[in-house]
Parts: C-alpha cells; structure tokens; sequence
C-alpha cells in the first residue's frame, strides 16, 4: 500500500520562518535584538477573512476598542453565520447598517467596500501573488482604506515579511523610545534605521509593538 504524503504543517513552517527573521534581526540591529529576547516568540499569524477584516478596519477608525467591538458584533450579527460576504453587504440597506450606530459615512464605505470585491478592483484570489505595492493601490482605491489600514491588512491578514508602516504612532513612540530620540522620528528616520532589518520589516514591526509594553 502506498503511504500518503504528510499534509505540510503550516505551523511549522511559519515558526521556522519566524526564527529566520528573529536571527537575522537580532544580528542586524543590536537594540532590536534587546528588545526581541524580552518580548519573547513571535506570534504574528494570518487572518483568512478578508473582507470581514477588512469592514472591522473601517468601522474601528476613530471609535475606541470596545465601542468598535459591540458595532462590529451587531454587524456581523446581521449576516448568516455572523460571516458578511461583498453580495450580502452590498444588497443590505444603508437604514439598517445605520441601526445597528454606523455612521451614514461608514455605510457608504462598507458599501464601496463590498463593489470593489465585486467589480473587481480588489481580487481576494489573487492576494497572494500580488505585490505588496498592487495591494495597496487596489485597498486604497476604497473609500475610507487609506495607505495605513492597507499596510495593517499587508501585516496582520497577509503576514507579507517586508511591510515598515513608517507612519504608524506606535512604530515612531517606540523608535523614540528604544533608539534614544527626544522626539518621534520622521519617516525618512525611520526608513533609514529598518533598512538593516530587509527582508523582515514586518517581524521588527511587531516586536516594536510589542515593546510598547515593556516595562
């Protein structure tokens, strides 16, 4: 009888990738490497649901964690199996994703959000052969996806190695913090101190996240 192929422990793969990253950051940038052996293993993992993730980033701008939470909640409770897809977004009416405390502007962007996914402007098939750069002119195409909720879905949907959101506040606090600057950097600053981190932007980025917490 002929033995069947292990199935590739997906696991696996992504904690060898991780130790790659964390060796090749810690060689790279001293401080980095500080900050890595206290933080501990990386746990960054992919989010599949993409649009669903994707209508979570829209309805979050601007509204505090646990306010965002309970409107998510009642949004995805409107949808069978709490799982919004483009059509069932797209035939819903703006009266009743007002009732559940979205702004008339939020409706609107759930519902571009929803016709780029059907009109083809945002490809879910064909993500992970795009570039990181294709994605994010595709995302940004959306009312309410700017270039930062782009590079978040880049980080935490698609863990693509190479993403430095250079403008996100709790990257630049934790360069100040960490790198010894009076104030937090410019973008350019930034930029020129993740170069040594190529490939594994992304690993850095969240380790500096994460070092937000340390005491």
């Amino acid at each position: 009888m002929a033995l069947l192929s292990p199935r590739p422990d997906r696991r696996r793969g992504r904690a060898d990738r991780h130790r790659a990253a964390v060796s090749h950051l810690s060689r790279a940038d001293r401080r980095l490497g500080r900050i890595i052996a206290r933080v501990g293993p990386c746990t960054l993992r992919p989010r599949r649901a993409y649009f669903a993730t994707l209508c979570d980033s829209i309805i979050s701008q601007q509204l505090s964690t646990r306010v965002a939470e309970v409107i998510f909640a009642r949004f995805v409770a409107l949808y069978p199996q709490q799982r919004p897809t483009p059509a069932a977004v797209a035939k819903t009416p703006l009266p009743r994703l007002r009732a559940i405390g979205l702004s008339r502007q939020k409706a609107g962007y759930l519902k571009d959000l929803a016709a780029g996914f059907q009109d083809g402007r945002v490809r879910p098939g064909r993500l992970v052969r795009q570039s990181n750069d294709t994605i994010i002119d595709a995302l940004v195409s959306v009312h309410g996806i700017g270039r930062w909720t782009a590079e978040m879905f880049l980080i935490f949907s698609l863990n693509r190695s190479d993403v430095l959101p250079v403008d996100d506040l709790g990257i630049r606090k934790a360069i100040q913090r960490w790198y010894g600057f009076k104030t937090v950097p410019a973008a350019r600053t930034i930029r020129r101190i993740g170069r040594p981190w190529h490939p594994y932007e992304t690993v850095a980025s969240w380790y500096l996240w994460r070092s937000l917490r340390l005491e």
